[in-house]
């Protein structure tokens, strides 16, 4: 019965006055029409339901909302639905691509901040294990984090929604600005151990001698990267723009924040020594 007034709506363009039961003029019309599947296409009942008369399907088009929104969308549905289709009676299940998608993203999110999560980790034991300094491995994931942060500010700001293409950014991107900060750390450490001089000035040497080639290999992932732009696929040019910003910060801020972290953390290193020294003798003078 509910079958059948959905059929006469449906046959009267979807006009909710003539959800009922249709009467004997209008059943021989309306089987007809769907026996024959309208223009003769004998398979379009079979669309939507199924072979044992159980389940059918009612399918509509909707635009591009994002995942945010068609989680509201759908929050929104359900109780709709419900009150339409009792659920004591019917089994509606929402699905179709659009529901596909947001769950995958939602899922790709996830994984994104535990994979980068277990990055920092894993890389962070690595500094640990090549420089021996808990400074040293702290100060250096902050250039390599805060690129992130102002590209996830870009994409918020121009409204640029997650994507499996755009999800893509953050993790290769967070690999090349690594690779920056060990290079940079590396030279700033084989300096410091062959010459006597004060940090401070193996940092400005340091900066001097990798700045360069830091410089010519982000140029060179810049324009790799930035050759996306002229994609036709908007997912391929979003990722080549925001990889080529994320870079080009990265290399900013491994040039001067990691630097000045550096310097941060030997001035509060002397100070401690200092400080010692000066309680030290203190100390002596009270006993005289």
């Amino acid at each position: 019965n509910m079958g059948l007034k959905y059929a006469t709506q449906a046959f009267y363009n979807n006009d909710s006055t003539f959800f009922r039961l249709p009467d004997n003029m209008e059943k021989n019309f309306i089987l007809a029409y769907i026996a024959s599947g309208g223009k003769g296409n004998a398979s379009l009942l079979t669309n939507f339901v199924s072979k044992g008369n159980q389940s059918t399907r009612i399918s509509f088009q909707m635009a591009d909302v994002g995942s945010k929104r068609l989680d509201a969308i759908m929050a929104e549905l359900k109780p709709r639905i419900d009150s339409i289709l009792p659920p004591d009676k019917f089994d509606v299940e929402l699905t179709g691509s659009s529901v596909i998608f947001s769950k995958g993203t939602d899922y790709m999110l996830k994984h994104l901040f535990e994979s980068i999560g277990l990055a920092i980790v894993l890389i962070s034991l690595l500094r640990l294990a090549q420089f021996k300094s808990l400074g040293i491995m702290f100060i250096s994931l902050l250039p390599n984090i805060v690129p992130l942060i102002i590209t996830a500010g870009i994409m918020g700001y121009f409204d640029i929604s997650l994507k499996p293409s755009t999800i893509l950014i953050f993790t290769i991107a967070f690999g090349l600005a690594s690779d920056q900060t060990i290079y940079f750390l590396t030279r700033y450490q084989q300096e410091l151990n062959l010459t006597n001089f004060t940090v401070p000035k193996v940092i400005t040497d340091t900066i001097t001698e990798t700045g360069v080639s830091m410089t010519h290999i982000a140029l060179i992932l810049f324009f790799g990267f930035g050759i996306f732009t002229a994609s036709t696929f908007g997912g391929t040019v979003v990722l080549g723009l925001l990889l080529s910003i994320t870079l080009f910060v990265a290399l900013v801020f491994n040039l001067t924040l990691l630097p000045a972290l550096v310097l941060w953390l030997d001035k509060k290193k002397v100070r401690k020594f200092v400080s010692a020294e000066d309680t030290a003798k203190h100390l002596k003078e009270f006993d005289h």
